[in-house]
């Protein structure tokens, strides 16, 4: 008996100390400060990270617009198909497309309706078309993609913009957001919440911030005359005949459409700022954003107001990339990022992995920049919806509140375990003050969010912890009102309210569970801290308060007859 105790206390010790020292343990190096009544709460509160509603922040419900990922799929695959049935020698005219009312299609009319038949049985070999079934009138051939295509790229949109979304938070050292899918499945929305965020405006500036990235060949005579710009669009469209071709693009060209007047008091924005030119590219682009592998803003000749990103590519992507430019050597090529050209540059040799994108960025713009083309672009648009702030003192009287809540329940079931149960009581009250500080551990270790509904978690694991002390107390009684032994009584009573004890744990962990599955952010953190708080009380009120037993029972080495409970 004696050794049993002496390892159920080392146990117990550890496990306390432990809690202890992840609750009111500084997370730097200690200082006797950081023991002060003043060090030990501000130490609580950095350990305990805490929600929205307790700490105040930002709360954002977004839309992703799946309908415009699906318009862009649409007009990206015609073109595609229509590129790889003039790449195989058939005779078409322009394709067309149709999204309207949910009706995502696109029509290839083939010149020669003799060869409609090749062209319908080429096209899936050349491009991606599981998703679209295809039909025949006449020489015109269209593709429709399909009701459930349609919801399956409209799932991985809303997944992707998720992951995006996610990277790009957590790279502006957001602590502790919640991102997570709102509302019905088929509103393709999601919520943000930013604790500590008061101002959300750069955050959702960033969010929305497009970063389509290609690396492309500029149409111009070769060196050593000039690349070829053009005053006015229409002026670069009459250069091609009047009309665009399918494999050619107009786009706008700025070697500096960003002022920098804020970075360099003394400068002049308006002469930095050279006019739009316009200039023709060649269509696909060489490499695209997706071949991207990292991207990061750079002062330019260790100037502190002039910056630029250098930006590497993936294996594959440097492989096509340096095929091209060694095949091209002499002529010009461009950076495109979201529709304009931001760099021309004049190819003098092979280039595989990497390059840049210059024009003068502030350092402010130019991390913003680099962190959108790390975390890749946007599948979709994304429209917001609703917008609210929680100001820090709402949260603060919520954290008053609960705190008191919790104390004067806490007190209140302190008194009545001493004055009902009398000596037993403390045992109790001491399995009681272990239980919460074990369960505040646990939150703190797990890192968990603390929020107002999980506060009411923790008083509703109060009076659990209690109703399991009740149970053992009440079945001891029992085994003495039958005239067995206290020892006898207490072994009887904590075997017997055991399997009840468990029972009722169990079942409100399994309802607990259904809610941390279903519900969301503030009904989750409830069921968390329920859940932790029923884990923590079997081991508090049966584990420990059996051990204070069998000390009191065997603390002068004789058996007491009788026990004040």
């Amino acid at each position: 008996m004696k050794k049993n105790l002496t390892q159920r206390v080392v146990i117990i010790a550890i496990v306390t100390i432990v809690g202890l020292y992840a609750v009111i343990g500084p997370r730097h190096r200690p200082h006797l400060s950081d023991f002060t009544p003043n060090g030990l709460k501000q130490t609580l509160a950095e350990n305990i990270h805490l929600g929205l509603d307790l700490r105040g922040g930002s709360h954002l419900v977004m839309q992703v617009k799946t309908d415009e990922y699906l318009k862009t799929l649409t007009q990206g695959t015609a073109q595609s198909v229509q590129r790889a049935a003039q790449a195989g020698g058939y005779q078409t005219q322009d394709v067309k497309w149709n999204t309207d009312n949910g009706n995502y299609s696109f029509t290839l009319p083939v010149t020669d309706p003799a060869k409609v038949s090749d062209v319908r049985d080429a096209m899936p070999k050349k491009v991606d078309l599981n998703d679209w079934t295809v039909s025949t009138s006449g020489n015109v051939i269209t593709w429709s993609l399909t009701a459930n295509a349609q919801r399956t790229l409209s799932e991985q949109a809303v997944e992707q913009a998720l992951k995006i979304i996610d990277s790009r938070i957590n790279a502006v050292g957001v602590a502790e957001p919640t991102l997570q899918r709102h509302g019905a499945q088929s509103s393709h929305q999601i919520l943000l919440q930013m604790p500590g965020i008061k101002d959300p405006e750069h955050v959702k500036q960033l969010l929305k911030t497009e970063s389509k990235l290609d690396l492309v060949h500029v149409v111009s005579p070769s060196s050593p005359q000039p690349v070829q710009t053009y005053n006015t669009e229409q002026e670069a469209i009459q250069s091609l005949g009047g009309t665009v071709p399918s494999n050619r693009m107009v786009v706008p060209y700025a070697e500096r459409e960003e002022p920098t007047a804020s970075a360099n008091p003394n400068s002049n924005a308006a002469d930095q700022n050279k006019p739009k030119k316009w200039v023709v590219i060649e269509m696909p682009p060489v490499v695209d954003g997706s071949e991207l592998r990292n991207a990061q803003a750079v002062s330019q000749s260790g100037r502190g107001t002039d910056y630029q990103i250098h930006f590497q590519l993936k294996p594959a992507g440097a492989e096509k990339f340096g095929a091209w430019t060694g095949a091209n050597i002499n002529q010009y090529m461009g950076v495109v990022l979201n529709g304009e050209i931001k760099s021309i540059a004049f190819i003098k040799s092979q280039i595989t992995d990497s390059g840049e994108i210059s024009g003068r960025f502030t350092k402010a713009s130019a991390d913003d920049l680099a962190l959108t083309l790390r975390s890749g672009a946007l599948p979709a648009p994304i429209q917001y919806l609703e917008e609210r702030t929680v100001g820090p003192s709402l949260g603060a009287d919520s954290i008053r509140a609960g705190v008191k809540a919790s104390l004067l329940g806490l007190t209140l079931v302190i008194l009545f375990m001493l004055i009902y149960y009398r000596g037993a009581g403390i045992n109790a009250v001491v399995a009681l003050l272990l239980n919460m500080t074990l369960m505040m551990a646990g939150l703190i270790l797990f890192g968990a969010t603390l929020t107002l509904p999980g506060i009411a978690g923790i008083i509703l694991t109060i009076g659990m912890a209690v109703d399991s002390n009740v149970l053992i107390f009440e079945r001891i009684r029992e085994e003495l009102h039958t005239g067995k032994t206290v020892l006898s009584a207490v072994d009887q009573g904590f075997a017997r309210a055991f399997v009840t004890i468990i029972d009722t744990h169990v079942t409100t962990i399994v309802s607990s569970l259904f809610l941390f599955i279903f519900g969301t952010g503030p009904i989750r953190g409830f069921a968390v801290t329920l859940v932790l708080g029923l884990i923590v009380n079997l081991f508090s009120a049966v584990y420990v308060s059996r051990t204070i037993f069998i000390w009191l029972l065997n603390r002068r080495g004789h058996r007491p007859e009788t026990i004040s409970i």
